[in-house]
C-alpha cells in the first residue's frame, strides 16, 4: 500500500484510460458502420415513390453523421469547461445509444415500417446526426481526458491507444457487418432504376432488414460506455480549474504517487492562474497549426476510403469485398500498434512525415492502376499501403498533438475549434467521394477514379511539407511547457 502511495498505481491509470478509450471505439464503430450498411440503405430509399434518391442524396446521407460531429466538436469546449470531461463523455454515450436505436428503426411511432419516403429520410438523418454529436464530443474530449490524467512520459502512448480503439472499433464493425450480412448479398445499386425487388430479389433481406441490424448493433457498446464512464474520476486539471484541489491531489496521488502529486499539483495551479486568457493569447500560429493538423488529417481522404471500402473493393473486381475490408481492418490495427510503440521513441514529426510520403505513394498507385485489367492486385495493395501509412502517422499522431499542443488556459476552446475543423473537412471529403469517384469525361472512362486518388496523393505531399515547416515537436514536453513554447514563437 505504501509503495502504491509512493509510485502510484499503473493498474488504476490503465483502467480509467481503458474506459475512456471505449469512447474512441464508439467513434470508430459509429463512423464505419455505414460501410456495410450504405448499399442496402441506398436501395431502400431508391424504392421511395415521392422523391428520387440520387448519388448526391446518398453522399449526404452516408456522411450526415458528420454534421453532428461538427456540432458535437464545436460544443465540446463549452461542455468540457462547464460540465467537466467526465459528464460530457456520459452525454456522448447516451447520444450514441439513442442514435443506434433510432437509426435501426427510424419509423418508430410516426411512420409505417418499411415504407421509404422523403420525410423518413430526414428522420433517419436526424438520428445519424444525433450519433454524430456523440462522436464529435468523444473525438475531442477522450484525447483531452487521457492527456490530462496521463503522466507526460507515457502520455503520447496512452493517447495513441485512443486511435487504436478507433481503428479497433472500425474492425469490430467490419466483422459485425460481415456476420450480419452472412449468406445474404448486397444489392446491385447501379442497376436500380425499376426497384430492387424486380431486379435483384436475392438482396431483398439486405434492403429491408440487414442495414437496420448493422446500425442497431451499436447500442450494445454505447450502453456499456455510458455506464462505465460513470465510475472514472474527473481529470486533475479540470478539478483544479473549479477549485477542487483536494480531489485533484487524490487523483494525482493514485496515478503518480503522493510525492510526484505534490510537485505536479502546484504546476497545474500555476498554469491555470489566468483562466480567462483569450484564444489568441499565444499567437495565431498556435491555433492555425492545430486547425491545419485537423484539416490535413481528413483532406488526405482516409475516411472516404474507410466508409466506402466494400464498394471500392467491389469496383476493383474483388470477389468478396466485405472480406477484403476485414483484412484491411486487421492491417490497420497492426500499423496503429506501430505508432503506439514508437511515438515516444521516434517523436511525432518523423512519424507524420514518413506516413504522409507512404500515403502519397499508395494513393498515386491507386490512381495509376485503378480499372486496368490485370492490375487489380496492385490497386488493392496500393490502397492498403495508403491506409496502413495513415494508421501509424496521421491517424493517432494528429490526436496526440491536438491533445498536447495547446496551452492549458485555452485548451478546451482550441481543441473544440481544431476538432470542428476536422469534422467539417471530413464531411466535405466523405460527401463528395461518391459523386467525384463516379465522374466521367466520356462515357465509361475512369476519370473520377484516378482524379480522386491523384488529388488525395497530392494532398498527402502537402501535408508532409506542412509538418516539416510548421509543426513543433512535443515529445517529452509537459502540458505546462506548451505555454512557454508558443510564447517564445510569438515573441
Amino acid at each position: 500500500m505504501n509503495q502504491t502511495k509512493q509510485s502510484g498505481s499503473k493498474a488504476y491509470l490503465f483502467s480509467i484510460v481503458l474506459v475512456a478509450v471505449l469512447g474512441g471505439l464508439l467513434f470508430g464503430y459509429d463512423t464505419a458502420v455505414i460501410s456495410g450498411a450504405e448499399k442496402g440503405l441506398q436501395a431502400f430509399f431508391m424504392e421511395a415513390d415521392d422523391f428520387q434518391y440520387t448519388d448526391i442524396w446518398h453522399g449526404f446521407t452516408s456522411a450526415s453523421a458528420l454534421i453532428g460531429c461538427i456540432i458535437g466538436s464545436a460544443l465540446s469546449g463549452f461542455l468540457a469547461t462547464n460540465l467537466g470531461r467526465k459528464k460530457s463523455l456520459i452525454i456522448a454515450g447516451l447520444l450514441f445509444f439513442i442514435s443506434a436505436l433510432g437509426s435501426m428503426e427510424p419509423e418508430f411511432l410516426f411512420f409505417k415500417h418499411g415504407v421509404p419516403c422523403a420525410t423518413l429520410l430526414v428522420v433517419f438523418n436526424i438520428y445519424r446526426i444525433i450519433g454524430g454529436i456523440g462522436v464529435g464530443l468523444a473525438s475531442a474530449i477522450c484525447p483531452i481526458y487521457i492527456g490530462e490524467v496521463a503522466p507526460y512520459k507515457i502520455r503520447g502512448m496512452l493517447v495513441s491507444w485512443n486511435q487504436f480503439a478507433i481503428i479497433f472499433g472500425q474492425l469490430v464493425v467490419y466483422f459485425v457487418n460481415f456476420f450480419i450480412l452472412g449468406d445474404h448479398i448486397q444489392p446491385l445499386v447501379e442497376e436500380m432504376g425499376k426497384g430492387i425487388a424486380a431486379i435483384n430479389p436475392a438482396a431483398q433481406w439486405t434492403v429491408t432488414t440487414g442495414w437496420r441490424y448493422m446500425f442497431g448493433s451499436e447500442a450494445i457498446p454505447a450502453g456499456l460506455f455510458a455506464l462505465l464512464i460513470c465510475f472514472v474520476p474527473e481529470t486533475p486539471r479540470y478539478l483544479v480549474s473549479v477549485g477542487k484541489n483536494e480531489a485533484a491531489f487524490d487523483v494525482l496521488s493514485r496515478i503518480n504517487g503522493t510525492d510526484k502529486a505534490a510537485i505536479i499539483l502546484p504546476e497545474i495551479k500555476d498554469s491555470l492562474v489566468v483562466k480567462t486568457e483569450k484564444l489568441m493569447t499565444y499567437g495565431w500560429m498556435c491555433i492555425f497549426v492545430g486547425i491545419m493538423l485537423s484539416v490535413f488529417q481528413q483532406a488526405v481522404g482516409i475516411n472516404a476510403v474507410l466508409y466506402y471500402a466494400p464498394r471500392t473493393f467491389g469496383d476493383m473486381g474483388m470477389q468478396d469485398p466485405m472480406m477484403v475490408t476485414v483484412i484491411m481492418g486487421f492491417i490497420n490495427i497492426m500499423f496503429t500498434l506501430v505508432a503506439i510503440f514508437t511515438v515516444e521513441k521516434l517523436g511525432r514529426k518523423p512519424l507524420l512525415i514518413s506516413g504522409s510520403i507512404g500515403m502519397a505513394i499508395g494513393a498515386l498507385g491507386v490512381a495509376a492502376t485503378f480499372g486496368h485489367a490485370g492490375l487489380e492486385a496492385v490497386t488493392c495493395v496500393s490502397l492498403m499501403l495508403y491506409a496502413a501509412c495513415f494508421m501509424f502517422s496521421w491517424g493517432p499522431i494528429c490526436w496526440v498533438l491536438i491533445a498536447e499542443i495547446f496551452p492549458n488556459t485555452i485548451r478546451g476552446a482550441a481543441v473544440a475549434i481544431a476538432v470542428a475543423a476536422q469534422w467539417i473537412s471530413n464531411f466535405i471529403v466523405s460527401s463528395s467521394f461518391v459523386p467525384m469517384f463516379n465522374m466521367h469525361l466520356t462515357e465509361g472512362d475512369d476519370f473520377g477514379h484516378w482524379f480522386t486518388y491523384g488529388l488525395y496523393g497530392i494532398l498527402c505531399l502537402l501535408a508532409a511539407l506542412f509538418v516539416w515547416r510548421l509543426v513543433p515537436e512535443t515529445k517529452g514536453k509537459t502540458l505546462e511547457e506548451m505555454s512557454a513554447l508558443w510564447k517564445n514563437r510569438k515573441g
